[in-house]
């Protein structure tokens, strides 16, 4: 619980794919911050690695009590500026270093949480070119980069799919932008999602997108993407799912908030449930799930950011 006012810098933007949500996500953060009397730096990493090389100045700069990550995807996401304020001896909201180098990379968080029972979708790494000479696995499956959130670069090749057999080489899909991708089997059934925050599972969203599936326009779009909160599956799946989220939350050594998405196939009760991954820096727009299911739980967007920081200066008081 925070108590008195602080000075807290929001780290926003960055040059990942998902610059404009972070962008979004710091700026409602600093908003909320405001309101409630703190003092809030928005730092913007900047749109190119070479603006961002002046981070650490900002940072001295801004002598912030903490510093809110409000960046998505690399660097904010994956270690890098996790290290850099470690360095620096910064105290920030979210994960530490080692536990985003490994979420960050969806074959690490696999190597990591299937060995402790977390079920997860099979697959393997293939190189891009290796799709324009057969499939790597039976039709439908999914491929993936192996270090992008938001879906980025997602595609579901299926047998009537229009990306060829094998897939053409001129066809537009992340074997156009990424030397390698993760291969998965297609799970059929829901698209579901689980918040953690701190020791808390909050509960389950199920996504509907109106057309397609979740991907990055399905979630930053509004309209093109249902929100069921809560989801309406039966209550043994949703305290499986939940439990599930918060385990992998404790493995990965989460801090703050996280998001679990999964696969549900509604075919086989439990058994049908799948986690896909684990994001460590969850987006904070007008429309994303975290501030959505807190809200449900009665927690304001303000009190929620509040919480993400007081966690970050708790897990710091308790450092040896």
């Amino acid at each position: 619980m925070i108590t008195h006012p602080l000075r807290v810098a929001v780290l926003m933007g960055g040059w990942s794919a998902e610059r404009e949500v972070s962008l979004t996500s710091g700026a409602g953060i600093v908003s909320a911050l405001q309101e409630r009397g703190h003092t809030v730096i928005a730092i913007d990493m900047g749109a190119t690695a070479a603006e961002g090389r002046d981070l650490p100045a900002k940072l001295l700069a801004a002598n912030p009590d903490v510093v809110f990550n409000a960046l998505h995807g690399v660097p904010g996401e994956d270690g890098t500026v996790q290290g850099l304020m470690d360095v620096m001896g910064l105290v920030y909201t979210h994960s530490g270093l080692a536990t985003s180098v490994i979420a960050i990379d969806k074959v690490l968080t696999k190597q990591h949480l299937v060995p402790h029972g977390i079920p997860m979708p099979g697959g393997r790494i293939v190189a891009s070119e290796e799709l324009f000479v057969a499939d790597p696995l039976p039709r439908p499956y999914v491929v993936k980069p192996v270090n992008e959130g938001s879906s980025v670069g997602v595609a579901i090749v299926t047998a009537q799919g229009n990306y060829g057999n094998p897939i053409g080489r001129d066809v537009k899909g992340p074997w156009q932008d990424f030397d390698e991708l993760l291969a998965e089997p297609f799970i059929r059934g829901r698209e579901l999602t689980v918040a953690v925050l701190g020791d808390r599972a909050l509960c389950v969203t199920e996504l509907k997108p109106k057309t397609g599936f979740y991907d990055y326009d399905a979630k930053y779009t509004d309209g093109l993407t249902e929100h069921v909160c809560p989801a309406d599956v039966p209550a043994d799946v949703a305290q499986a799912m939940m439990a599930i989220a918060l385990r992998a939350h404790q493995l990965l050594g989460c801090k703050g908030t996280s998001r679990s998405d999964f696969r549900w196939d509604d075919e086989q009760g439990v058994d049908g449930l799948f986690l896909l991954e684990v994001n460590t820096q969850p987006g904070m727009t007008p429309l994303s799930l975290v501030p959505e299911q807190a809200k449900y739980l009665g927690m304001s967007y303000g009190e929620l950011v509040e919480a993400i920081i007081a966690e970050a200066l708790e897990h710091e008081g308790s450092k040896p």
